[in-house]
């Protein structure tokens, strides 16, 4: 059984379709990619997984379990979790007050917190320390204590992935991670991502229109157009399909795909 299911999902808004009958199997451990132009639908499927919208029809499973329709946060709590497009830190508070929100989001709250007796102390003090572990792994010990908006740009990337590992997901998605960096920023985060999957044991799936970015990462890639998926399989695969090459990255007159990222 796959980790996580959509079946024939529609979402539609009034008269407009955003995402049609679109089917999508994702294995756990497995790096999936969405790929398409704006307005395909990427993000709507997204925000349908993870409870910000509910399907208009059709299903969404997490280990064969419904969760289409259900909470954000009881989603969160089955085990997905996700980043923005724009980033989407507390932005006042510090890095390490960022992953501790989340870990309190896990943990949850008793009446009798509001005491903040022996016990409240003892809690706060472990998710403290499991913070403090979980921003090193990631490579940000060095900023646990400074403001999250005063981060240069690539290391609040990292800390909204921090925050989003800290409430101990199974399915990640990251919803472009690689918008605003640079060449040699880009490939260090490949290679971040890819060690998250087998540190962590994640399933992950992406959106990101960089498609150099994208074949080289993912296992497996699906390609949406108006909302409809047009295309899924090995990245190699994907990069050549006809369909793919016309709607999304043109061709030059081989007919191969010319350089660059997807409009």
């Amino acid at each position: 059984m796959a980790l996580l299911e959509l079946e024939k999902l529609r979402v539609a808004f009034g008269g407009l379709t955003a995402v049609c009958d679109l089917d999508l199997s994702v294995e756990a451990g497995a790096l999936h990619a969405l790929i398409g132009p704006n307005g395909a639908g990427k993000t709507t499927a997204f925000n349908v997984i993870t409870g910000v919208y509910a399907p208009s029809a059709g299903s969404v499973r997490l280990d064969g379990e419904e969760i289409g329709g259900r909470r954000p946060h009881a989603i969160c709590a089955r085990g997905v979790a996700r980043t923005f497009q724009n980033i989407r830190l507390f932005r006042t508070l510090s890095a390490l007050d960022n992953v501790r929100t989340a870990l309190a989001a896990r943990g949850g709250s008793r009446w009798a917190d509001v005491l903040r007796g022996p016990a409240w102390r003892r809690r706060e003090a472990k998710r403290t320390e499991e913070a403090h572990a979980l921003l090193a792994r990631l490579g940000l010990g060095g900023f646990a204590h400074a403001r999250a908006d005063s981060l240069p740009y690539g290391e609040q990337r990292r800390l909204e992935i921090a925050r989003a590992l800290a409430t101990r997901p199974r399915l990640l998605l990251l919803d472009e991670p690689a918008a605003g960096m640079n060449p040699s920023e880009k490939d260090a985060l490949r290679d971040f991502v890819s060690s998250l999957r087998r540190e962590f044991g994640l399933a992950i799936v992406l959106i990101d229109h960089d498609v150099a970015f994208v074949m080289n990462l993912a296992d497996r890639v699906s390609v949406l157009d108006h909302g409809e998926k047009i295309a899924e399989g090995p990245p190699d695969a994907v990069r050549r399909d006809p369909k793919v090459i016309e709607a999304y990255l043109g061709a030059d007159d081989g007919g191969e795909p010319t350089p660059g990222s997807v409009a």
